[in-house]
């Protein structure tokens, strides 16, 4: 018999709008069989990793998790179907892996890079899986394991994964700080033969060096994958600017629709260092350059030198990493953005990103307003854009729409 977590009242609302988790300060208490008593969380001896079924403070069913007391997120579902008897078997996990990878087919060629799993907007929490496909057309997947709900059954995921997807290499990235909260160790390397963490993919047309073990995240942002093709349409016959540009990814796309020139920037060495390979790759050399700059002093320099542009893009890093964050992180948004549209020409297109989930797109378009009234320009938004349909938001889990990307007409 599973442990029955039994939650304050009012707790289960969100659950049944579909958020997939149960903080520990939400659980009014435990118990553990048929005829023993109420027991705090604390109190519990229930394991974690173990399966529990959570119900309302009315006794109704409301899902069936995986316990970790180490966590502020005490359980995180894996179902919610009554029938659920809490066995998460090599069934169980072939059926999730399989919709979610369905998910996908439509939208996107197997000689593709996407997400194929994105953790709880795939039922399947903590779980981040990226498949990269090289110019060779060897499938590569990185993988994070960033739950204990996940990494109890990292084995059958992985064996899975391999069945399923055939990869050349796997790569494992559970080596983000999330994990520490979690209770669980950093972890990275190769999940059986060793190959190159440096891969060359093609994406919209564009090829680019992606460093799958040391780069950022899980190596590339497969998520602007869309907005980098609409980038591309847009930047024809344009003077374009690339903030944060990481990779070179939105340079060179908009070199590969027809930019009469564009200029990238990072602060990062690391960064330019891949930008020019990337740019010699795609043989852009005559239309792109890039800068080892900090974007919000070379913006300044750029208004006070009187230097324009038809086009800018700025993709920024989150600024806000946490709640706490947020007001610093307005103000730098807002700063880069008013900055960008002073130096558009009339008509200019500004495709201006948040990728933080705290910044939500409200307060994203609230700060727009606010750094176009500043900067006394006219700004017309001709699209509402986010993340790809490989990054899917489950109703009821907002935290899943973390991507915002605004195009915009400056007058």
């Amino acid at each position: 018999m599973l442990a029955k977590i039994f939650l304050r009242p009012k707790e289960e609302v969100e659950i049944r709008q579909g958020f997939p988790w149960v903080f520990d300060n939400e659980i009014a208490y435990i118990k553990e069989n048929k005829d023993g008593g109420k027991i705090s969380l604390a109190e519990s001896s229930a394991a974690d990793g173990c399966a529990v079924n959570v119900f309302s403070s009315s006794g109704q069913y409301e899902g069936t998790g995986i316990l970790n007391k180490k966590s502020k997120i005490a359980v995180r579902f894996l179902a919610k179907d009554s029938s659920s008897t809490g066995v998460f078997d090599r069934a169980f996990f072939e059926k999730k892996i399989g919709d979610a990878l369905s998910l996908r087919a439509p939208f996107f060629a197997s000689e593709d890079s996407c997400r194929l799993i994105f953790g709880e907007a795939d039922f399947l929490p903590g779980l981040i899986v990226e498949r990269y496909v090289d110019i060779q057309n060897r499938v590569y997947l990185v993988v994070q394991f960033l739950a204990l709900c996940t990494e109890i059954y990292r084995d059958i995921i992985i064996d899975i994964l391999n069945e399923t997807c055939r990869p050349f290499g796997i790569y494992e990235r559970s080596d983000a700080n999330i994990r520490l909260k979690e209770g669980l160790p950093l972890r990275a390397g190769w999940i059986g033969d060793e190959r190159s963490g440096v891969i060359t993919i093609r994406e919209n047309g564009v090829l680019l060096n992606v460093d799958i073990a040391a780069g950022q995240k899980t190596g590339y942002f497969l998520d602007q994958k869309f907005n980098r093709q609409r980038a591309a349409v847009l930047a024809k016959d344009r003077e374009v600017l690339d903030t944060f540009t990481h990779t070179g990814a939105f340079g060179l796309n908009a070199v590969a629709g027809g930019a009469k020139s564009v200029t990238a920037v990072d602060i990062s060495e690391d960064a330019v260092k891949t930008v020019k390979e990337n740019i010699a790759l795609n043989k852009a050399e005559s239309r792109m350059n890039v800068i080892q700059a900090d974007v919000f002093d070379i913006l300044k320099e750029y208004e006070q030198n009187g230097r324009s542009f038809d086009m800018i893009i700025l993709d920024p890093p989150a600024f806000a990493k946490n709640a706490k964050a947020l007001d610093k992180a307005y103000g730098g948004y807002k700063e880069i953005n008013l900055r960008a549209m002073k130096i558009l020409r009339s008509g200019g297109i500004l495709i201006s990103c948040s990728c933080s989930q705290f910044m939500d797109s409200a307060l994203f378009y609230s700060m727009l307003t606010h750094a176009a009234s500043d900067a006394k320009r006219t700004v017309q938004i001709a699209e509402k854009r986010g993340a790809g349909p490989d990054h899917p938001v489950p109703l009821g889990y907002p935290k899943a729409e973390y991507l915002t990307c605004a195009i915009c007409r400056v007058l």
